[in-house]
């Protein structure tokens, strides 16, 4: 599929909310694309449609066009591993219906589209998933590409002025749920990623070691803790319930590592 008949996607990955973050590339990228899937969270998260919303007028080119759509609303009652599991593969096919549509319906032959992603497409986010489910339906031919960016890991390390990894030590970097079921592995540091609530409950109390913790980072709201996590996590738990109420939304990471933090190995 060339020339007229191609239609082209591409994934960019836009940093974790600060708008200097977003790379060289990205900004070409944006150029490229006449056309810019937008999904909209509902209203108590449209903070976050308005500030993708500025970044495509700051450096798209002339002409483009802004198609937002709801994004398939996600049973987040509690239920267990299995329950959780089965919910997020429902949403994310639901989503790839959505991308089908979009891309059949919004994108001509021969334009290019462009999804804008937080952080980096590569970690923890549906989108490519959602673009091969639909690739490998069939219906509507397209290619995509995949532009990196700025994880939310990597800009909590850096306001922290710490490192994710230490010599001769591995990290890991896994879903909330999954750290507060597996439990923390001695000598292996680990950065966690949604729900961090979740872990946070399970292993406040852990005594030996030590959180770097931050909530929309990047931004002006930015919230910033470290401590031994026995001492700072309820605090953090606190600040998350606080937040979450005052914006409807948090974004939020945390790097847990066995105590001293400036120890190496």
């Amino acid at each position: 599929m060339t020339g007229e008949d191609h239609r082209r996607i591409l994934v960019i990955g836009i940093g974790a909310g600060d708008p200097d973050h977003v790379t060289l590339a990205a900004v070409r990228a944006m150029r490229d694309c006449e056309v810019f899937f937008l999904l909209d969270k509902g209203a108590r998260v449209s903070e976050l449609t308005r500030l993708r919303r500025n970044l495509v007028a700051e450096h798209a080119g002339p002409g483009h066009r802004v198609v937002q759509a709801e994004d398939p609303r996600r049973d987040r009652s509690p239920t267990g591993p299995a329950g959780y599991q089965a919910r997020v593969v429902d949403w994310r096919h639901r989503r790839a219906d959505l991308y089908e549509q979009l891309i059949r319906d919004e994108l001509a032959p021969g334009r290019t589209a462009a999804f804008l992603v937080w952080g980096d497409p590569a970690l923890y986010d549906s989108t490519i998933d959602a673009l091969e489910e639909v690739a490998d339906r069939g219906a509507v031919p397209f290619s995509y590409d995949v532009i990196p960016g700025v994880s939310s890991v990597s800009v909590l390390a850096a306001r922290h002025r710490t490192t994710l990894t230490r010599l001769g030590r591995p990290v890991r970097i896994a879903p909330g749920r999954h750290v507060a079921a597996s439990g923390l592995a001695e000598g292996e540091d680990v950065a966690v990623m949604l729900d961090v609530g979740a872990a946070l409950s399970a292993h406040h109390r852990e005594e030996g070691w030590w959180m770097y913790w931050g909530a929309y980072v990047g931004t002006p709201e930015e919230l910033l803790v470290s401590g031994p996590l026995a001492d700072v996590a309820d605090r953090v738990l606190e600040l998350r319930a606080t937040a979450r109420e005052r914006h409807g939304w948090i974004m939020d990471a945390c790097l847990l590592r066995a105590e001293n933090p400036e120890q190496e190995s």
